[in-house]
């Protein structure tokens, strides 16, 4: 009898296993932090729709696994509502064959068909099952300007530019920074430059180490271009120190726009990036292209 128990209750964890759990974020921002407390450090944030894996569960906090750019940690489980498996593939099906529409300016305000509750979402929301002006957020519909709205499924064979890129950026200009934050009240220097992108669909993953893993190499400065990315280390204080800490976006070959302190703009050259007093503070380490 004994065994059989231990038969069935490893047969059940096998399928518990299998069977994965997911939500989605309801609220505008919510923030991920690396242990399941308000006190614990934020690791990244979820925007309203980002669909998640569950990875545990721990008295009232959810322990997630983002499915846009895999990054882990913990939300309380008030800000996330369940969904199904099912769910899960309707709403990638109607990415593939409808796009995505992502809010493309720096706030928009959705409003509840059903109670009329608004909601303000900051630019790179992702609004699930959006066509002409509303979208689906689980048993509620919301409705949106669609002029705050970029649709990522692009016709006619029209390409995204470096110059949209870089349109995109320039309104973000003066965001301050907070660590782990990708919103429109505070940015880290990769969350930035991943929100940037999202706006067009494009999914960066979460940190500078992890996005210069993708996209293909620019070999310099002048074979680079608006929109590409440039990846920095601290080996010219330490020739040791080569791991990847900063990111930014180039405005052109002279120019780059990032976030550090907050988002501005600073001089480029080959050597990294330039203060006003000429001084050099971030030492360019690699330059990537994603379009």
């Amino acid at each position: 009898m004994k065994k059989l128990i231990l038969i069935f209750t490893l047969w059940a964890s096998i399928c518990i296993a299998h069977a994965a759990d997911y939500v989605i974020n309801r609220c505008p921002v919510a923030p991920v932090r690396e242990e399941p407390s308000h006190a614990a450090e934020q690791a990244t944030q979820l925007l309203l729709g980002e669909v998640c894996e569950v990875v545990e569960r721990r008295s009232g906090w959810i322990k997630i696994r983002s499915t846009m750019d895999g990054q882990v940690g913990w939300v309380t489980s008030s800000m996330l509502g369940a969904i199904s498996q099912a769910t899960v593939r309707q709403l990638a099906e109607h990415r593939e064959t409808h796009g995505e529409g992502v809010v493309a300016t720096p706030m928009a305000v959705a409003t509840s068909t059903q109670t009329g509750q608004q909601l303000m979402l900051t630019i790179g929301t992702r609004l699930p099952q959006y066509a002409n002006g509303t979208f689906q957020l689980l048993d509620q519909q919301y409705l949106i300007d669609s002029a705050c709205v970029y649709q990522t499924k692009r016709t006619y064979g029209t390409k995204l530019t470096g110059q949209e890129l870089v349109r995109v950026a320039r309104s973000l200009m003066n965001v301050p920074y907070l660590w782990g934050g990708k919103n429109i009240m505070g940015y880290d220097c990769s969350g930035f430059t991943q929100t940037v992108y999202s706006v067009f669909g494009i999914n960066l993953l979460r940190n500078a180490r992890e996005q210069v893993t993708q996209g293909q190499v620019v070999k310099s400065l002048a074979d680079a271009q608006p929109g590409d990315l440039v990846f920095f280390d601290h080996a010219d204080r330490d020739p040791k120190a080569t791991r990847i800490s900063h990111v930014g976006m180039l405005i052109s070959q002279t120019e780059v726009i990032h976030c550090a302190g907050y988002v501005h703009i600073n001089k480029i050259d080959d050597m990294g990036i330039r203060l006003s007093n000429g001084k050099l503070s971030h030492h360019l380490a690699q330059i990537k292209r994603y379009i």
